[in-house]
């Protein structure tokens, strides 16, 4: 069935379903832009900062952080680094309070796939009552078995494309939405790792008394 004929054939909630998939994809590809370059670099990036912070050299760290301050976990470490003095209680809450913040763009996105995921089947389930509702508004009793009965059956098959559109729909933003989630759970199961590393280090250093760890030395 060619595109236009599908398109007639679900009727007039083909048209949101349409823009509905339109705006999933490109949500999509954002969102696989936005976690490639993460994953691509945030590793060797933070292994990096741990490195300088753990042979003293808070200068290197904090460059290397700035340089890549596009990245979520350097944001978050930088708010705790650049801090004048803190004590560790205000480190960790410098930490903490950074990396909330960070939630709501890793998260980006994900209310608007919920509403696509739950929305597109009904809309396809609408497109079939539709459809059953113009073909039955059409039947005529009277003649059962003749041309009218067969144009009721075609209709009904018909209606049915908006529901499978639907699915469709649903599914493959599900989908994505899905490996998305996975990736929002892995990365704030990093940000508490990392972050814990770097809490510790500055511990240590604070309850030794050394001063190394204070960006302005």
């Amino acid at each position: 069935m060619e595109i236009s004929n599908l398109f007639t054939a679900g009727g007039i909630v083909m048209w949101p379903l349409l823009a509905f998939s339109l705006l999933g994809v490109a949500l999509i590809i954002e969102r696989i832009i936005f976690w490639v370059k993460i994953n691509n670099r945030q590793n060797k990036v933070v292994r990096e900062v741990l490195q300088f912070y753990r042979l003293d050299n808070v200068v290197s760290a904090l460059d290397k952080l700035q340089k890549n301050a596009d990245l979520p976990i350097a944001r978050i470490f930088l708010a705790a680094l650049e801090l004048e003095e803190p004590t560790p209680e205000e480190f960790r809450l410098a930490l903490e309070s950074e990396a909330q913040a960070e939630i709501p763009l890793l998260k980006r996105s994900q209310n608007i796939f919920e509403t696509i995921i739950s929305l597109a089947p009904l809309l396809g389930l609408l497109g079939t009552v539709l459809g059953l509702i113009n073909s039955f508004a059409s039947l005529n009793i009277g003649d059962v078995g003749g041309s009218k009965t067969i144009g009721v059956t075609s209709g009904i098959s018909e209606a049915l494309v908006s529901t499978a559109s639907g699915l469709v729909v649903a599914i493959f933003t599900l989908l994505f939405a899905n490996t998305f989630r996975g990736l929002y759970q892995r990365q704030i199961a990093w940000i508490q790792e990392y972050g814990g590393q770097l809490e510790l280090l500055y511990r240590r250093r604070y309850e030794r008394g050394d001063k190394s760890y204070l960006p302005n030395k």
